[in-house]
């Protein structure tokens, strides 16, 4: 019975992290882009229009997420005709997952190297050319371990939506581990997940190493 239930909320969670963490970086990696390359002086230059994306995503993210959950409930009914569920859950996971993307995919092309840049517009390079060729190439592994880490924290995330019905291995361990005194169960999704954060790392230190040049080179 056991094995049941946390194979059937092991599955529910990857779903929540695989769909959320899909949607939220197909979001929130434009957006980061933009952020890093729209500031005055920079290749897309919007200063203005810069700090105002800035000022959303920092306000997205000092909200605390189980906070988020219930500010928009009415916002996940018109989505998902639902606030509980696995599919409500993706909702709410989804938009603390694009100002979180946002954030470290400009983090990560601020981190390339200034003399590329110039180097590549010595050479006639245009700026979505750099963009493509230079920047998102030479970040990639920055990029990467920034997608991790993603996924690492909406594992955490989900667990959470738990709290609220929000299905998975949150929502298992709150409702037979916590809610019917059963600390086996518990014990047994606190296990899961940090097998299911340690293989999720494993993998993008992996694909990073992979993508990084110096790395490479030795």
């Amino acid at each position: 019975m056991l094995f049941s239930l946390l194979w059937k909320a092991l599955l529910q969670t990857m779903y929540m992290v695989a769909v959320a963490g899909f949607i939220g970086s197909l979001i929130g990696m434009p957006i980061g882009i933009f952020l890093a390359t729209s500031g005055k002086g920079e290749l897309f230059p919007a200063p203005t229009v810069n700090k105002i994306f800035g000022a959303i995503v920092n306000a997205t993210r000092s909200t605390p997420f189980i906070i988020l959950v219930v500010a928009i409930i009415p916002f996940t009914r018109l989505i998902a005709g639902t606030s509980i569920g696995t599919a409500a859950a993706i909702v709410p996971l989804t938009i603390a997952t694009i100002p979180f993307v946002a954030r470290l995919i400009e983090s990560s092309i601020r981190e390339v190297d200034k003399g590329l840049i110039e180097a590549a517009r010595a050479m006639g390079a245009t700026p979505l050319q750099i963009v493509t060729k230079v920047l998102l190439a030479e970040a990639r592994p920055g990029i990467v371990l920034g997608l991790t880490l993603t996924l690492v924290s909406l594992v955490g995330y989900s667990a959470m939506v738990g709290a609220v019905g929000g299905g998975g291995l949150g929502d298992l361990g709150i409702r037979y581990g916590y809610q019917r005194f059963m600390p086996e169960v518990m014990l047994a999704v606190v296990v899961v997940l940090i097998v299911v954060v340690q293989a999720i790392q494993s993998a993008g230190d992996i694909l990073a190493r992979h993508f990084d040049k110096r790395t490479r080179k030795n």
